[in-house]
């Protein structure tokens, strides 16, 4: 009988019944695979984890309703992943609260705890076929042999792999692994299943093939997913909300849109995507535009937030918000921001033409210009007019 590595079987099934005792036999589970998952609500209160004297996460708190899609996006350091393995039980936090469904869990073992769970290296077992991976957490559960099977096919037929139930890991791709792995995490009917950068060994079109096919899967059974990834689009393409960390801190939370649209701050501006973050000053107070001067003496509109004051400040505008044209700047829409500059840079990326475009007395404006059929790109040292709505606009505070 071939040994299995207690720490690979503790990660490839970490619920509840995987570290119960031995029954007499097999017993009875529900016969019709699950079609929705009524609990998984995770609320995390002050959650925090030091090595020595460095907070790699600090005081974090989000609440996570049953059934939703949530993405811990930052980069590398930021405690994205601490925090996660902090959520499956394999980390032991310094301080604060880990509730599902409103009982604190942050003490109980992983392998009490009930949760799926999927990692970037799949952790599949390269002795078992695909057929007794998937079944490991139901074997564990001591379920009945004919009730393994179906689930099992349910399982498969699920992640598109009901032909290769008898294949090894070394005869499948990386995909193919990858949908193994989500399947063992699904197939025992968890409320939460937890991913650690599942797709991050994978190439572009295949990525983007699994982060259609998760969501889906997600949609239909209602669970609820807390995923851990550095990529930004995929977190955007996949998350109903998603957490901004920085150096162990949350930034922001929010949906894809009000995180890329209305980024609390330059970091959250600048991580996800292509930022303009012009320096200048907030002229007077008071009203619902704010006058915002460059050095140069042109000047520029934003809707004044609540809070804002006079000075120094930057004003935000994503690239592909921003038109641009040969010309001279001429004002006369109210409502409309205008900046006289010169293309330095025009750089093809396929879908399309990206500008960088000198202005006086501040840095380089770069804006997208979709590759359309007839778009020629403009010469380097063309003067340009680079026009906004001023209501695309938005203040953040200076960086220190």
């Amino acid at each position: 009988m071939v040994q299995m590595d207690p720490v690979l079987a503790e990660r490839a099934d970490i619920g509840p019944a995987a570290a119960e005792p031995a029954r007499s036999g097999p017993v009875a589970a529900p016969v019709a695979a699950p079609e929705t998952f009524a609990r998984g609500a995770i609320e995390l209160r002050g959650l925090t984890k030091r090595y020595g004297d460095e907070r790699v996460v600090n005081e974090v708190a989000v609440s996570i309703a049953p059934g939703e899609f949530f993405s811990l996006l930052g980069p590398s350091g930021s405690g994205k992943t601490t925090t996660l393995m902090m959520v499956a039980g394999f980390v032991q936090p310094d301080k604060g609260a880990i509730l599902l469904d409103g009982e604190d869990i942050a003490q109980v073992p992983p392998q009490k705890r009930g949760f799926g769970m999927v990692f970037q290296n799949y952790a599949i077992f390269p002795h078992l076929n695909v057929f007794e991976n998937i079944a490991f957490p139901l074997r564990a559960r001591r379920w009945a042999k004919e009730l393994v099977a179906e689930r099992v096919a349910w399982a498969l037929d699920l992640v598109q792999l009901g032909r290769f139930g008898d294949r090894f890991a070394h005869q499948l791709s990386g995909g193919q692994q990858q949908r193994v792995a989500l399947a063992r995490a699904i197939v025992f009917h968890p409320p939460v299943v937890l991913m650690d950068e599942p797709l991050g060994a994978l190439d572009k079109n295949l990525r983007f093939e699994m982060q259609v096919e998760i969501k889906e899967i997600q949609q239909r059974l209602g669970m609820t997913v807390l995923y851990v990834t550095h990529d930004q689009e995929e977190a955007m393409s996949m998350s109903d909300r998603i957490a901004i960390l920085n150096r162990g801190r949350i930034d922001q939370v929010g949906s894809p849109g009000e995180v890329y649209e209305r980024p609390a701050n330059p970091f959250v501006g600048r991580f996800l995507g292509e930022a303009n973050l012009i320096e200048g000053a907030v002229l007077g107070e008071g009203g619902d535009v704010a006058r915002f001067s460059l050095p140069s003496g042109q000047e520029l509109r934003a809707p004044r937030n609540p809070g804002d004051g006079s000075g120094r400040a930057l004003l935000f505008i994503r690239p592909e918000r921003v038109e641009i044209a040969p010309g001279t700047a001429v004002l006369s829409d109210p409502g409309v921001n205008l900046l006289q500059g010169t293309v330095r840079r025009c750089s093809f990326l396929g879908n399309i033409l990206r500008y960088a475009v000198a202005i006086d007395g501040a840095a380089p404006v770069t804006v997208d210009l979709q590759n359309a059929i007839g778009v020629v790109p403009l010469p380097i040292g063309t003067p340009v007019v680079l026009r906004w709505p001023v209501a695309d606009s938005l203040l953040l505070p200076a960086e220190v």
